[in-house]
């Protein structure tokens, strides 16, 4: 039995494909481009299968089914989140499917998980392509192959042909359910998609998307699929992702339909940012098979048109390029000579002269900070990745989270990521603390301390509406929302019973966001100005909130398995295959870098008495705001020293526990003890010591400063920190693990060759040894006067960076400052070692 192949494409597809290549032979010279689409026609599709199995050169291929053969069954597990056998019924889609050759092995892979066959096979796989043929072709050799045999019954093949937007639309209009539910639905009405752009069907922002502060003005629209929509696995293998500008690829992964905390996942293969002749020679390889494929091409375009010989071929000729700067492959068709070419419908002429290019084909290709500038853009998470043995390719896990925080737009001269925070930016933040509040708290835990000398939970559940509420009161000279009950933050009820119920505190913190949503509202239709004093009130009550979500987090920390939740909707840790990806990853060659001598600058300018000045008052835009402690640059003479690439590590501080430091130094709070063996803390539980070892051990300044004097160093000053970080950390977009991208610490990453030596340190805040304490030029905030004050006692460090669950505004701003005690050992805060140099 043949099949089923669903027919999705467009009645008007052709006419667009022709449109595209009369719009694109019709631009000036140097300018000329034709429909990549045009390479994948049947012949094409077969030819590009000559590539893969014919010329080694094309070394993506093999490097992809390198991976999926030896890790196939570690990436099934992992997209089912570690939950086997599979048992309900969910669909595998593959966008560009092919050949299937190395999607067989997933497909095996995914038989497995089902412990036993039936008549309902609960995995179907669904193989999206353009040509019927193809996949006729495809699909009936896997159902004759013994591979077939295996998958009867556990999971069913069937195809699309399409576009990946015919797809894509098939499923947001819930196709993939309608097949599932009538086995004989063999086509798809398209009457309410025709004519409708690829990603015109997906929801956008609810949020202004105009220059208001209301809203980011890039923010790309997120898919909305059917909430009764089944479990979805999308596969897009083979780097097709390159295709794709960097602005559209990230426009193109947001489209996908992927529910948000739902565990559906995106398995997508890229391209690392390789050598240029290594690149070059992939897509242009000796033996002509790359040559074919792509001269294949211009018969397309020509029968497209009406006729085949339309362009002749022996006037052309294909040539390639890699820039290395843009990391951008590039394929062309070179005019061998001045010629003339007609359109066979229209009669039009075209023209090229001699070396003119016509482009038809581009790939990109992805460094650390393009993978996860698009993962960031598009709302994506990974949850694991796999490379080859080269390390020339990955294949990416991803998830659509409960929340995603995008990247930081850059900077300009009237714009700042650290100004005025958006709406859409405080309902992000919003996300976050619901999670954590509503959804890691259990009610049994909310009269309890997690830590003995910090509140009970449900202090911080009225605080942050309470604290924004009295701020908002003060700023427009307007009575509290809750004058009786919430008027005084700082009073902390004794008893149980005293405290208002969770519902009404609630209720309480639905009015404050109301209240200030009305503020931005106001501000957008100029009905209350943006002053300084306004703006500031904004930036301090946005970073007031995120700062105590993640204290409370670090508190939950103490009492996860007794108590604590943990994170939902973002995928378990897959701890088993993180670790074997941890361990093999490569270390620095050398364990310290020498910096200095230099001069450090710390600080901005941010002055809270310049708020009134008649002249400064509304100069808001591109203003950088910051708390009191960061205001006022200073310049800092740094001596020669040298510094540790990463902080100590779990395993480095557990062989000096159980060794020299025996003694000296306290088991760290972020480690606990069962069974007689020491485990390592984390919101998922506690985990064995072999699966953090590399991570930064989190614990005291006391106990990190006696590790590295007994070391033979010290703990870096602010100012040595500061420029080791501002020399080789690659910040949010690159990659660093902050903003929760992990809800856990990860390796740190700084150090090696190939990332030029910069990275993120895995996601903890670090100490220095340079006192909390006032300087020339300190003024105490007029908002919130004990914000540093307070804290100038002798007995607190200064701690910069961030950690796993900082928010980019405050990770990324290099002014930002943190303290804590000498002795505190509950904070996510690790360090690492300097030393002094001649």
């Amino acid at each position: 039995m043949s099949a089923q192949i669903v027919q999705l494409h467009s009645k008007n597809a052709n006419v667009d494909i022709s449109a595209q290549i009369v719009d694109g032979l019709s631009r000036p010279a140097g300018q000329k481009e034709l429909p990549t689409m045009l390479l994948y026609d049947e012949r094409g599709l077969r030819l590009y299968d000559d590539i893969t199995t014919k010329a080694p050169e094309y070394y993506l291929f093999g490097a992809e089914e390198e991976i999926l053969k030896s890790k196939a069954d570690e990436i099934v597990q992992t997209m089912h989140h570690g939950q086997a056998p599979v048992s309900t019924d969910e669909v595998v889609l593959e966008l560009g499917a092919g050949a299937l050759r190395k999607t067989s092995h997933l497909l095996l892979s995914l038989a497995r998980s089902v412990p036993a066959a039936s008549s309902r096979a609960p995995i179907t796989y669904y193989a999206l392509d353009l040509e019927e043929h193809e996949i006729e072709r495809t699909l009936g050799e896997i159902s004759t192959s013994d591979i077939g045999g295996y998958l009867k019954g556990k999971v069913n093949i069937k195809g699309l042909c399409g576009t990946y937007d015919d797809g894509l639309k098939f499923v947001l209009e819930g196709g993939l359910n309608m097949q599932n539910n009538n086995a004989n639905f063999t086509s798809f009405s398209r009457s309410s998609l025709d004519d409708v752009s690829p990603i015109s069907s997906v929801a956008t922002s609810v949020f202004n998307s105009g220059d208001s502060i209301s809203g980011d003005s890039d923010s790309s629209p997120i898919s909305t699929p059917d909430e009764a929509q089944l479990p979805l696995h999308i596969l897009f293998l083979g780097s097709s992702l390159g295709n794709f500008s960097r602005d559209e690829a990230v426009k193109f992964l947001g489209s996908f339909p992927l529910r948000a905390g739902s565990g559906d996942t995106l398995l997508i293969g890229m391209d690392h940012d390789n050598d240029k002749a290594v690149i070059e020679e992939a897509y242009n390889d000796p033996q002509g098979h790359t040559n074919a494929f792509i001269m294949n091409g211009l018969r397309v375009a020509g029968r497209t048109l009406g006729d085949e010989a339309m362009f002749n071929e022996k006037n052309w000729e294909y040539v390639n390029h890699y820039n290395s700067e843009r990391r951008q492959h590039e394929a062309f068709f070179r005019s061998k000579c001045d010629q003339r070419v007609e359109d066979p419908s229209s009669k039009a002429q075209f023209s090229f002269l001699q070396d003119e290019l016509v482009k038809i084909e581009q790939s990109y290709k992805f460094s650390e900070k393009d993978a996860f500038n698009l993962f960031s853009g598009s709302n994506l998470r990974p949850i694991q990745r796999w490379t080859d043995s080269s390390q020339r390719y990955s294949l990416w896990l991803l998830e659509r989270p409960t929340f995603v925080f995008p990247l930081l737009k850059q900077p300009t001269k009237t714009y700042t990521p650290f100004g005025v925070p958006t709406m859409e930016q405080w309902q992000q933040l919003w996300s976050a603390w619901d999670c954590i509040t509503l959804r890691m708290i259990p009610p049994s835990m909310l009269y309890q301390k997690p830590i003995d000398l910090r509140h009970i939970c449900l202090f911080y559940f009225g605080h942050i509406p309470t604290f924004l509420d009295i701020h908002l009161s003060r700023l427009l000279n307007e009575p509290n929302t809750e004058p009786e009950r919430f008027k005084a933050h700082s009073e902390v009820p004794e008893k149980n019973e005293d405290w208002p119920t969770l519902t009404s505190i609630l209720q309480f913190q639905t009015r404050v966001r109301a209240r200030l949503s009305k503020l931005y509202t106001d501000i957008d239709s100029n009905r209350i100005p943006l002053t300084r004093k306004v703006a500031r009130v904004l930036f301090m009550t946005f970073e007031h909130e995120a700062q105590h979500a993640e204290t409370l987090l670090y508190m939950l920390f103490q009492r996860v398995g007794t108590g604590t939740l943990p994170p939902p909707g973002f995928a378990n840790p897959p701890w088993t295959s993180l670790t074997a990806t941890w361990d093999a990853a490569p270390l620095p060659k050398n364990k310290t870098v020498t910096l200095g001598p230099a001069e450090v600058t710390l600080g901005h300018h941010d002055k809270e008495l310049d708020d009134p000045d008649p002249i400064l008052a509304n100069d808001v835009d591109g203003h950088e705001f910051g708390w009191d402690n960061e205001h006022g640059v200073r310049v800092v003479r740094v001596d020669k020293f040298s510094i540790e690439w990463r902080p100590v590590t779990n395993g480095e501080f557990f062989e000096f526990f159980l060794g020299k430091g025996k003694d000296l130094v306290r088991i760290p709070a972020s480690w606990v003890e069962e069974d007689g063996k020491f485990k390592v803390r984390t919101l998922y539980g506690p985990v064995p010591m072999k699966v953090a070892q590399h991570w930064p051990v989190i614990t005291s300044y006391n106990d990190l400063s006696t590790y590295a004097t007994v070391k033979g160093g010290r703990i870096p000053t602010e100012a040595e920190l500061r420029l080791f970080y501002d020399t080789f950390d690659t910040g949010y977009g690159g990659g660093a693990n902050v903003g929760f991208r992990n809800w856990h610490p990860i390796p740190a990453t700084t150090g090696t060759e190939r990332s030029l030596e910069k990275g993120g340190n895995g996601g903890v805040w670090e100490w220095t040894s340079t006192l909390f304490d006032t300087y020339d030029g300190f003024m105490p905030s007029g908002l919130y006067p004990g914000y540093s004050m307070d804290f100038f006692d002798g007995a607190h460090q200064v701690v910069i960076g961030a950690s796993y669950a900082t928010i980019p505004r405050i990770a990324e701003r290099k002014t930002f400052r943190n303290w804590y005690q000498r002795n505190y050992a509950y904070a996510w805060v690790g360090g690492r070692v300097a030393y002094d140099k001649e």
